[in-house]
């Protein structure tokens, strides 16, 4: 018998859509999901098993959405390098081709100690003005976190792995980096290595998933699962318990509670008609430009199937605040929608030349969505999984706090998890 436990009055956590009654869909958290790797395998391997693949929209390589990604610096948007002419050619906001940087990469040294930060890494290895406003940017979009507090280690193993394995990024990237998990491709897995994909979602939106997901343990007979039941106490005594709460809930872990987690304001915008001045899958912007802007996606441009059915419309999302929510708004409890909405408008109307209002809106305060990994992440992990080991406690470490703050980092935490329990492995 297995007992599920969820606090909130939904399952599915930060995949959550909106569906209007005009068929447009708009994301209040994660929105494309990739395909590539052990965990993108195993998560579209799901998605067969639960029957969603009729559902699926992907995005390919050589879609617009992901060969165009904008940044905004110096009040000004500009296209991220791209192909071998990107590299050869400088292009802003940069002072010069990034091929210098990649080329003199080889030659540096590794790094000594066990971890460092983002930005430390991204320095010694590319150069500041990449760790300044590439590196920078990258972490916002993804962590909405700032990459000088960041782990190299646990937020990109795959870099941090390619120096310690070959000394150099290029050549890790190139030769392979030690061992690495496999998964093997179920038919939608295949197709989305033989179609390139990018990315991709479905058409109901991604919330689908743990709806779906809901409905098969439902129907399986073996699952209860029970809505507004919040844990506030744990005393073992099931055969084995799994927890997928955020850390800082866990007092039996005391040194868990250092993983701090970040707000993130998530403003949906509809406007009339199309008014994009470019096309792509939006743009980042670095700390320097603006603490408060994380970046504003394109929704419509990667996904028109979400857009409303009947007359042209244009969807973004303004994500705001991440690491930097309380120093620019203020407390996550205090601050007013209508002071979140007000600020994406503007930098909607600054950033794109937007000059109507939107049509349709919705603000979303995702409090504490996204654990941040800082430098030494990895020596928490370790000692906890030892401790639980040590004293043979029959509990799991599951979600975004510990191995991988992804969609897929999570579900393969999950599997890998139970996994263990039943004695097997992946």
């Amino acid at each position: 018998q297995v007992i599920v436990l969820e606090s909130s009055s939904r399952f599915g956590g930060w995949l959550w859509s909106t569906r209007r009654s005009d068929g447009a869909v708009f994301e209040h958290g994660p929105r494309g999901i990739r395909p590539a790797g052990a965990v993108g395998h195993n998560t579209l391997n799901m998605v067969d098993d639960l029957g969603l693949a009729g559902e699926i929209l992907p995005i390919t390589h050589s879609h617009a959405a992901s060969k165009n990604r904008y940044l905004y610096v110096n009040g000004q948007l500009h296209r991220m390098p791209s192909g071998i002419s990107g590299l050869l050619r400088r292009v802003p906001p940069f002072s010069r081709p990034l091929l210098l940087s990649v080329a003199k990469e080889i030659l540096v040294k590794k790094g000594v100690g066990d971890d460092e930060s983002i930005h430390s890494f991204v320095s010694r290895r590319l150069g500041k003005e990449l760790a300044d406003i590439a590196a920078d940017s990258l972490c916002r979009g993804v962590f909405a976190g700032d990459c000088r507090k960041l782990s190299m280690r646990s937020c990109l193993p795959l870099f941090y792995n390619a120096e310690q394995h070959r000394g150099s990024l290029l050549l890790g990237l190139m030769l392979g980096s030690g061992p690495s998990l496999v998964v093997p491709p179920g038919p939608l897995a295949q197709r989305s290595v033989k179609e390139s994909w990018a990315q991709w979602s479905l058409s109901r939106g991604v919330e689908s998933l743990p709806e779906s997901i809901t409905n098969s343990l439902q129907q399986s007979g073996t699952v209860q699962l029970h809505r507004e039941a919040a844990v506030k106490q744990i005393s073992p005594s099931a055969s084995a318990l799994s927890s997928a709460l955020p850390s800082t809930w866990i007092p039996l872990i005391q040194e868990l509670q250092d993983i701090s987690t970040v707000t993130v304001a998530v403003v949906n915008l509809e406007y009339d008609g199309s008014i994009l001045p470019v096309t792509g899958f939006g743009h980042l912007v670095p700390s320097s430009e603006d603490r408060g802007l994380l970046g504003v996606v394109y929704d419509s441009v990667f996904f028109p199937q979400h857009n409303r059915p009947t007359g042209q419309s244009t969807r973004l999302t303004v994500m705001m605040g991440g690491a930097w929510f309380q120093e620019v708004f203020g407390a996550p409890e205090a601050v007013t929608e209508e002071l979140l909405l007000a600020k994406a408008t503007e930098i909607v109307s600054r950033h794109l030349g937007v000059t109507i209002p939107p049509s349709w809106s919705r603000v979303a305060i995702q409090r504490d969505c996204i654990p941040q990994y800082y430098q030494g992440h990895f020596r928490r992990v370790e000692s906890m999984r030892s401790f639980i080991k040590k004293n043979s406690l029959s509990l799991s470490l599951v979600g975004s706090s510990y191995d991988g703050v992804s969609v897929n980092d999570v579900i393969f935490s999950g599997r890998t998890a139970v996994e263990e329990l039943l004695g097997s492995g992946v």
